[in-house]
């Protein structure tokens, strides 16, 4: 199974993308689904989330306003909940990597915000970048509703300049010029990887360790 690592920073269209590939026969896994399932009532975060930032449980369930705000007031807190919830969401990605797998699935998404902030692009047989020009960008973002410019530019303080991750994208999806030309982008991303001739270049490059091994 093929396994690329799709990322981009907010605002580039990501979730349009990850979309044309699952209409392509992908199966896509979704981080910040992950982390949502975590936080809902039940999930294996709420408990070590709330004892680490007390009062940001609510009903049982990660309450994601309060948890903004605990983060907000504290600058190593975002290193603290990372290192609680990293963990649990790779456990689970595994998971259900490993069913995918099973079904014969010939190529999974992994739709990863912060892919290069957290080395999963060491783990995956490629890259996909999604990108678009910074005014796209902006207008997309602060449209959001109860975005604003201030929020807007935190956001991108925490995630790699768009440039730094094109350069270290082994492919790149530009959404700035319409549905159809990226439609056609993920087309022949995907015709390329699934070519049984294809290699992976982080595989031809050493990048990948034996555990790694897709056994394509």
């Amino acid at each position: 199974m093929i396994l690329l690592g799709l990322t981009g920073s907010i605002g580039m269209g990501k979730s349009t993308t990850t979309a044309m590939f699952a209409d392509l026969g992908a199966v896509v896994w979704n981080a910040d689904d992950a982390v949502h399932r975590l936080y809902a009532p039940g999930g294996a975060a709420v408990e070590p989330v709330g004892a680490a930032f007390p009062g940001v449980v609510v009903d049982g369930a990660v309450d994601r306003v309060r948890l903004a705000e605990a983060l907000g007031r504290d600058e190593t807190a975002f290193r603290r909940l990372e290192a609680i919830v990293h963990p649990l969401v790779a456990q689970g990605r595994a998971g259900d990597l490993a069913a995918a797998r099973a079904m014969g699935v010939r190529l999974a998404v992994l739709d990863i915000p912060l892919l290069f902030e957290t080395g999963g692009d060491a783990h995956v047989d490629a890259v996909v970048v999604v990108t678009a020009d910074p005014e796209i960008q902006a207008e997309r973002v602060l449209a959001r509703p109860g975005m604003t410019r201030d929020r807007f530019e935190a956001i991108l303080a925490r995630q790699l300049p768009d440039a730094e991750k094109r350069a270290r994208a082994d492919f790149v999806i530009d959404t700035g010029h319409g549905l159809e030309p990226a439609r056609a982008e993920v087309a022949a991303v995907v015709q390329t990887v699934l070519d049984p001739a294809w290699i992976s270049p982080r595989r031809r490059a050493g990048a990948l360790s034996p555990s790694d091994e897709r056994g394509h």
